[in-house]
């Protein structure tokens, strides 16, 4: 009978250990579970290094939770420190090797320092793991377009919005591409393409604005698609400074002035807006403030053609 109570009794010392060791995993699961959900809030309010504290400590309790590398990935993304996000991104991949996510991130990193092979090499292996993936196409085209192959780069952007008939971005960039090429008619195509999915998007009308201007020499909508740029973005330096310049095809200087003013008043370095200025300023043949606005532009390091150059000195008599 004794025997019988011992076993027993030793039967249910071990279960209760089992049972407490399932416990305290379960307790540190359950910590570093709320702690990347702290994390990731902070991680969208933009509270980057606060957001990082967390998954630190997320970390600490579980070295193999991926989802926390990948976050404090993205946060360091964010703050710019790519070295410290692509070693977070190995990290998950060494977790798991087969997250395309992670790699699609990498990718990313590595673009953004400009390490473009690496990048695409990245991209290939999360599409070669989801191939449905419509970002990594649209990241993928990306780094082509900044290699500065464009036919590689639309080819992608197609694949990314076949995937997804509303990636706005990939709609976006194609366009750019497709101006890129001279092709300003499909840019102009796309550009319609993103204002029709969101209205409210003042680059797509910026960059309509432009391939109106610089393709197609069609001022007049041009100027209406930089008005409505600026509409929904009234701090949008680079559009006062094209509508100026079509101002200025159109010899409506006084305009183009004004536009030049409000571009360089929302950013006092804008050496281009300084020489748009200064060229505008010379056609109303007021050289004193053509000089000063080429002055301007030279001292923030901005190398005026040397043609307007000797133009300006041979119009106003200086020898500079």
């Amino acid at each position: 009978m004794q025997l019988f109570f011992r076993i027993i009794f030793k039967t249910f010392f071990i279960l209760t250990i089992l049972v407490g060791c399932a416990n305290i995993e379960q307790i540190k699961e359950t910590g570093s579970d709320a702690l990347l959900n702290q994390g990731i809030a902070l991680l969208g309010e933009g509270q980057y290094d606060l957001s990082i504290n967390y998954f630190n400590k997320a970390i600490e309790i579980n070295p193999r939770f991926a989802e926390a590398y990948r976050n404090r990935g993205l946060a360091y993304r964010k703050k710019g420190q790519y070295d410290k996000a692509i070693a977070d991104y190995n990290k998950v991949i060494e977790i798991n090797p087969r997250d395309a996510d992670a790699y699609r991130n990498r990718g990313s990193a590595y673009r953004k320092k400009g390490q473009h092979d690496k990048a695409i090499a990245d991209f290939n292996k999360a599409i070669e793991i989801n191939p449905r993936d419509a970002d990594a196409y649209y990241n993928r085209g990306l780094a082509y377009f900044e290699k500065g192959q464009y036919d590689k780069a639309i080819a992608d952007f197609n694949k990314a919005i076949d995937l997804n008939p509303r990636h706005t971005m990939a709609y976006h960039s194609r366009g750019i591409a497709y101006a890129k090429k001279g092709q300003y008619d499909e840019a102009i195509a796309d550009y319609n393409q993103v204002i029709e999915i969101n209205p409210r998007d003042a680059d797509a009308y910026y960059n309509r604005g432009l391939a109106y201007a610089k393709g197609k020499d069609q001022y007049d909508k041009a100027i209406s698609d930089f008005n409505k740029a600026i509409e929904i973005n009234p701090r949008f330096a680079e559009a006062y400074r094209n509508r100026g310049l079509a101002y200025r095809k159109k010899g409506q200087y006084d305009k183009a002035i004004s536009d030049f003013n409000k571009a360089i008043e929302i950013n006092p370095r804008f050496a281009e807006a300084y020489r748009n200025r200064g060229l505008a300023y010379f056609y109303k043949r007021n050289y004193e403030k053509a000089w000063d606005d080429v002055h301007k532009a030279q001292n923030l390091g901005y190398t005026v053609h040397p043609r307007f150059l000797k133009a300006l000195r041979e119009a106003s008599g200086r020898l500079e």
